[in-house]
Order: structure tokens, then C-alpha cells, then sequence
């Protein structure tokens, strides 16, 4: 007889020793994401090469819109995945298939609506955003065509976390390997050979999401795993569950969105289009540190809320001791590296830099990497409070990190002109560790509080 998926997802999250957990969810977890990040580098080269400077700086002023609606996809996505997996640690599998059932049609809803609003607003937004002309013209055909993609695509993060909690680590893997390579070679073809400009880019990009989430969605459709769909009976309860606990990783997505709009108005103020560009050279740089760490701890996530609900803290904690120990390694190789070959990683995305456009991406890049020797650990609590419910906590971590301190920043160092945007994010990232330690300690006393209080009632 086979073995029933709950039990098989019992035997990963339950009794796996800590560090093979580890190793067999964050390696797959962290390579899957890391290669979704490098597809997104190579959007970003083929883009510079093929199409033009005016067509990388379009794609960077209207990506922040883009990732504002994956965002909400986000959500919904992250929001159900913790109350499915503590659900599943407690024993509840029809809840947990009620939660996950209505989740991808609130995902599939929320993209519709955002696919609308996005396809007629596009021109104003860019021109609200200060653009102009031939960039102002791309920004808005970039952002429209995603738009008409994201009723498919918004839900591919959300199935990423259902995959995993069903112990489907290796399909994960393989659909974002599969996005990278289908959607790298499109590209390719629509840039390089056919010459089809900024919006083949957006294009190759929604197609192999989209195609991603059919394949991501089959196993569920087809049954045998542990989650499944069931009729919806959804409730108001679930929805604002769902919305509580996801809201972490939104307001992060959502911060970091606005974040990056009012920088990008301010390096076209203090530094014109070359400003953007180099601006769009840290993102992207930026892009694989961070998803190997957040691809490193949300792949624990399944793990870690299913162990809690069980009520087994001491696994919690060893899984969480490997998660902050990787997250920092990482965040320490990312500031060695960058600030090593800085001139390299400038010129493989704007190979054709002036030798002025050149040197402000060296210094920029220099300096932003400093902030790795501390953000790592914003990013490590954020996932670790998610996990395990905190969405309070969570949340205070996700709006300080990536709204509140650098805003506050960007005010103190503005007499700075550009070198104080530069310095934007280590400063604010300085800021967002000390408060980690604080949610840490406060988090460790109540849990501590916790336990004495059951031993009481014991």
C-alpha cells in the first residue's frame, strides 16, 4: 500500500534530523529561487545589450509597479502557507485544505483586479513618476504587458509554499528551473534575433511564469498529495487569517515597492538617467544575495511552522540556529565579492558605460554592499516570525527595514546628494538589525513564559 502524503510530510518535518532538513530543504529551496534571481539578471542584461540604456532605466522605473502586484500575490500566498503548515502540525488536514483552496482563488481574484488597473493606468503612473518621452512610452508598454499576464501569474510564489509543504521540494526546484530556461531562450530569441524591443522582455517573462504555474498546479489538480482542493467555504475568519499572517511579507514587498519609487525620483532629481541606471545595477546585484537568503529561509518555513504547531520548540530552534547561521555567511560573501569586482559586475549589465557612468557604479556598488554585514538578519527574523504566527512583530521588522529607516535616511543624508542614496540602505539596514535584536529577545521571553505557564498547568 503507499504511504499516505501525511505521514510521508510528517517523516520529513517531524522526525528528519534538524541538519538533514536543513540541507534538504534550503540547498533545492535556496537553488530554485537562486536561479529564478538569475533569470532576472539575465532580463535585466539582455535588456542593456539588445534594446538600449533607455530600456534598462524604463524596465527599472516601472518594476517596482510589477512586484507591487506579485506582492499581493505574496500575501495571500505566505498568509496561507502558515496557517496550512501549523494546521497540518496540529493534525488538521481539512482545515488546512479548506485555507489552501481558498487561497489560490483569492490569488487568482487579486490579479485580476490588478491586471485592470494596471493596464489603464500605466501612462499615468510613469508620468506621475516624472518620466518622460521614449522612457515614459517603454516604462508603460513594460508594465501593460505584465499586466495582462498577472490573473496567471500572481499565484506562482503562493503554489512555490504549497509545493514544499507537501514535501514537493525537488517540483519546486524544477519549476523555477524550468521558468529560468524557458523564459531565458524566448528571450533571447525575441531580443537578440528578432530585435522585438521592451516588450518581448515583459512578454517572455509572463509566459514562462504563467507556464510555471500550470506545471507547479498539475500535482494538486491531478491529486496524491497532501494538500488538495476541496469546495470553497471560505469565512471571514480565514480571509482576514490569511491577510493577518501574510501581511508581513506584503508590507516588506509593499515598502520596499514605494521605497524604491520615491528613490527613483529622487536619482532622476539628483542624477538624471545614468542615476537610475546605476540604481538598477545594485537591485539587480542585490537580487542574488537576497534570494539566496530568503530562498534559504522560507524553504524552513514549511518545516518550522509544522514543528511548532506540533509544540516540538527544540527543533524550531535548531532549524531557526541554521537558518540565521546560513543567512549570515551569505550576507558576509555578497560584501567580499562586490566590493572586489565591483567594475566587472557594472559592465555586464551596462557594457557600454561611459567611462563617468562607470565610476559612479563603482563607488555606488562599494558602498551599498557594506550593508550586507547586517540586513542579512532583518531578513532571517522576518521569516522566523512569520513562521511561527508573530505577524505583529513581523511586520514591525518588514516596514522598519524597508520603509521607515530609509526614509528616515534618505532625509538625514540627502545633503549628501548622491552619495548619501548610496549610503541609503547600509544606514537603514544598521537601523533594522538593532530592532531584530530587540523582537529576538522579546520573542524569546514570551515563549519562555509560555512554557512556564503550561509546566504550571501541568
Amino acid at each position: 500500500m503507499a504511504d499516505n502524503p501525511m505521514d510521508e510530510s510528517k517523516r520529513l518535518f517531524a522526525e528528519t534530523p534538524t541538519g538533514t532538513l536543513f540541507m534538504r530543504a534550503a540547498i533545492p529551496g535556496a537553488t530554485g529561487m537562486l536561479i529564478s534571481s538569475i533569470y532576472g539578471l539575465i532580463d535585466g542584461i539582455l535588456v542593456g545589450r539588445f534594446v538600449g540604456g533607455t530600456a534598462f532605466a524604463a524596465i527599472n522605473l516601472a518594476m517596482p509597479f510589477v512586484i507591487l502586484a506579485f506582492a499581493l500575490g505574496d500575501l495571500i500566498g505566505s498568509g496561507s502557507a502558515v496557517p496550512i503548515s501549523i494546521s497540518l502540525g496540529k493534525g488538521d488536514e481539512d482545515r488546512a485544505n479548506q485555507v489552501f483552496t481558498c487561497a489560490a482563488i483569492m490569488n487568482v481574484l487579486t490579479g485580476l483586479a490588478l491586471g485592470i488597473v494596471f493596464f489603464l493606468g500605466a501612462p499615468a503612473i510613469m508620468a506621475a513618476m516624472g518620466a518622460t518621452g521614449e522612457l515614459a512610452r517603454l516604462a508603460a508598454s513594460y508594465l501593460r504587458v505584465y499586466a495582462i499576464f498577472l490573473p496567471f501569474t500572481t499565484v506562482l510564489y503562493a503554489v512555490d509554499n504549497y509545493l514544499r509543504i507537501s514535501g514537493q521540494i525537488s517540483r519546486s526546484f524544477m519549476v523555477n528551473l524550468f521558468m529560468a530556461v524557458f523564459g531565458t531562450v524566448l528571450e533571447y530569441l525575441l531580443l537578440a534575433e528578432l530585435h522585438l524591443g521592451v516588450r518581448a522582455a515583459a512578454f517572455s517573462f509572463s509566459m514562462a511564469m504563467a507556464m510555471s504555474v500550470v506545471l507547479a498546479f498539475w500535482p494538486f489538480v491531478r491529486g496524491g498529495l497532501q494538500l488538495r482542493f476541496v469546495r470553497p467555504e471560505p469565512t471571514t475568519e480565514m480571509v482576514l487569517e490569511i491577510v493577518r499572517l501574510g501581511m508581513p511579507i506584503f508590507l516588506e514587498n509593499v515598502s520596499g515597492r514605494l521605497m524604491s519609487i520615491v528613490m527613483n525620483m529622487a536619482l532622476l532629481r539628483l542624477g538624471g538617467e545614468d542615476a537610475v541606471s546605476v540604481w538598477g545595477v545594485l537591485m539587480f546585484s542585490e537580487g542574488i544575495v537576497a534570494t539566496l537568503i530568503y530562498g534559504t529561509v522560507d524553504s524552513l518555513q514549511p518545516a518550522v511552522g509544522f514543528n511548532w504547531g506540533a509544540g516540538t520548540l527544540g527543533r524550531v530552534k535548531s532549524l531557526e540556529l541554521h537558518c540565521f547561521a546560513a543567512s549570515a555567511a551569505f550576507g558576509l560573501v555578497y560584501v567580499v565579492f562586490v566590493r572586489t569586482v565591483p567594475d566587472i559586475i557594472t559592465l555586464v549589465f551596462l557594457p557600454d558605460a561611459t567611462p563617468e557612468l562607470l565610476a559612479l557604479s563603482v563607488s555606488a556598488l562599494r558602498v551599498f554592499a557594506l550593508a550586507y554585514l547586517m540586513r542579512w538578519l532583518a531578513f532571517a527574523t522576518q521569516s522566523f516570525m512569520v513562521a511561527v504566527g508573530q505577524s505583529k512583530l513581523a511586520s514591525l521588522v518588514s516596514v522598519v527595514m524597508a520603509l521607515v529607516a530609509p526614509l528616515a535616511a534618505l532625509a538625514a543624508l540627502w545633503p549628501l546628494g548622491l552619495d548619501g542614496l548610496w549610503l541609503n540602505t547600509p544606514v537603514a539596514s544598521l537601523v533594522t538589525a538593532a530592532l531584530c535584536g530587540f523582537v529576538l529577545l522579546r520573542f524569546k521571553g514570551s515563549v519562555h513564559e509560555r512554557a512556564a505557564a503550561a509546566r504550571m498547568d501541568a
